[in-house]
């Protein structure tokens, strides 16, 4: 591998379909391929990703069931979110690992209650602003990077593959939250399937977005599926935007396999590694 572009494997993508891994297979695997992270790990799992050299580039927010619902845009749910997000970012500074996830949250005043009423656009993003302030300090004091993902709305298909009520839709919206916040300790999580979905025009995006990218994200776009010929993303061009814009983070591949996992891997891993 030429490893300019440092690669990922994200944990849950090998437990949805076919064979599910184990932790030590996953670091096996990401070994063997050059990898050099598991993230979206949890704790509990990191001794073992030690023990392989390995690390977890991204690391949960800690929130219990679906963790993209109940973020920082809506202040009921602001104390536990700040809590369990401060808690993974002590994790974190403790093993040497570098960022934590977090997300806007669905629009509805009941994070799981679409009748509830919604939060609207600016108020949730001034929301995300101020929740995203009161831990930005805490994350700079101990080194680790907050990632606020952008998520797509549109396809309803699958509950990992769209999110119909996420009110981070938008990547210029999500950027702008995190440029309000103004600290260097937060940052954005680009991925390129979503932004696909949702927005498309992925180089220029990138360059756009260039102040404030903090982890980046793969996926086939339509259908989150492998990084193959049967999708419509362009991958090596992007690799190397991501290596013109001065990128230095860590690209986890998180696609849902349709068919054997590790060849979808390997074909993933040596289109990005450009």
């Amino acid at each position: 591998m030429k490893g300019r572009i440092k690669q990922s494997l994200v944990h849950w993508c090998y437990n949805v379909a076919g064979d599910k891994w184990t932790t030590e297979k996953m670091c096996q695997v990401a070994k063997d391929l050059g990898c050099v992270s598991i993230e979206l790990s949890a704790p509990e799992d990191w001794p073992t990703l030690k023990k392989h050299g390995l690390i977890c580039a991204l690391a949960p927010n800690g929130m219990p069931g679906a963790p993209f619902m109940k973020g920082f845009n809506n202040p009921r749910y602001h104390d536990e979110v700040i809590a369990r997000t401060s808690e993974m970012i002590d994790a974190c500074a403790a093993a040497g690992f570098p960022a934590v996830i977090a997300f806007t949250g669905y629009k509805w005043r009941d994070a799981e209650d679409p009748t509830s009423g919604e939060i609207s656009a600016d108020e949730g993003a001034t929301n995300c602003v101020k929740g995203l302030k009161q831990i930005a300090a805490h994350a700079e004091k101990k080194g680790v990077t907050i990632c606020l993902e952008h998520l797509n709305t549109r396809d309803d298909t699958h509950p990992m593959k769209g999110h119909p009520g996420y009110q981070g839709d938008d990547i210029d919206s999500v950027a702008n939250i995190v440029r309000k916040v103004g600290s260097p300790r937060v940052k954005l999580l680009f991925d390129f399937y979503h932004v696909q979905v949702m927005n498309g025009d992925l180089i220029r995006r990138v360059e756009q977005c260039k102040d404030v990218i903090g982890h980046i994200h793969t996926a086939g776009c339509p259908g989150r599926g492998e990084l193959d010929e049967n999708q419509e993303i362009n991958f090596p061009p992007l690799m190397r935007k991501l290596l013109d814009i001065g990128y230095t983070g860590y690209v986890g591949q998180e696609f849902i396999p349709t068919r054997d996992a590790l060849a979808g891997l390997e074909q993933a891993v040596a289109l990005c590694d450009v």
